[in-house]
């Protein structure tokens, strides 16, 4: 009986593999998605000994944060055939677990929580080529802004642009089910951080190092009809600053922003709805 049932679980596979083709993956790709994600913060900062200071790891955040996504992609022949066009946009709002020390202290000594606001906007633009006929492989370019706010000490601000290039493969084994995976190698521009003005001390403005940038990211889509489609995905994202200019912020001192690196693991689950 057992064998019967695999038999019969097999047979159903391949026979629904076998009808799958390149339309369910292009039925996929013309859709508006509404995802609930979950943003998991692994920051690190650094200090390099600059004007006698320690080195070493200066402060830590760690732990998810709430929110929500909204994508738009298109699949059409525009330009040349099976031009691909994606928009989206992202925003979670919530608390990390903050690991750092006051001035001059020991990592470790402050243990304490801190707010975070993220903001994410991104545009990809390629060409899908089928290699088989339920295999479609997409070279797309990629840019995008991201911003973090801080709620350390008076708040501080992070903001990045960035640009990349990346291919996307989409398998779509069994009908109505595609699967997604992408990896994007670019660079940030234009990274910056705004620092307020705390009770004692003015705060500052300025350019802060830029870094490679990598993105990669595996998702699963399910149309249970044209007007509804379950979906699910996981993104790994990393990136570094480089250390700001040293500014005078009164009272005979000065700061500045030190290195640092932000890896950012982001779960997303939502609906969607082909058009």
């Amino acid at each position: 009986m057992l064998k019967k049932i695999l038999y019969l679980i097999a047979y159903t596979m391949v026979s629904a593999g076998a009808c799958a083709d390149t339309g369910d993956i292009k039925f996929s790709n013309n859709q508006i998605r509404v995802q609930a994600i979950s943003t998991y913060v692994d920051y690190t900062e650094t200090g390099n000994g600059t004007l006698g200071t320690k080195t070493g790891i200066l402060d830590t955040e760690s732990g998810p944060v709430g929110g929500f996504a909204v994508a738009l992609s298109f699949m059409n022949n525009l330009l040349l055939k099976n031009d691909y066009l994606e928009l989206n946009v992202d925003f979670s709002n919530g608390k990390t677990k903050y690991i750092g020390s006051y001035q001059g202290g020991t990592y470790g000594s402050v243990v304490t929580q801190s707010t975070a606001t993220f903001h994410n906007f991104g545009g990809r633009y390629g060409t899908g080529f089928a290699l088989k006929e339920h295999v479609m492989l997409t070279p797309y370019i990629e840019l995008g802004k991201h911003q973090w706010y801080r709620g350390v000490n008076s708040g501080e601000l992070y903001t990045h642009n960035y640009y990349g290039i990346g291919i996307m493969g989409q398998y779509s084994p069994i009908k109505k089910w595609v699967y997604s995976a992408s990896f994007m190698y670019g660079s940030t521009f234009g990274s910056a951080i705004t620092v307020n003005s705390g009770s004692t001390y003015s705060g500052f403005s300025g350019a802060l190092g830029n870094s490679a940038k990598y993105k990669a990211g595996l998702s699963a889509d399910y149309a249970i009809s044209k007007e509804m489609h379950l979906n699910a995905g996981i993104e790994y994202v990393s990136f570094s600053y480089g250390m700001s200019g040293i500014y005078p912020i009164g009272g005979g001192y000065v700061a500045w922003e030190p290195d640092s690196k932000t890896n950012f693991t982001i779960f997303k689950l939502g609906l969607g709805s082909e058009f």
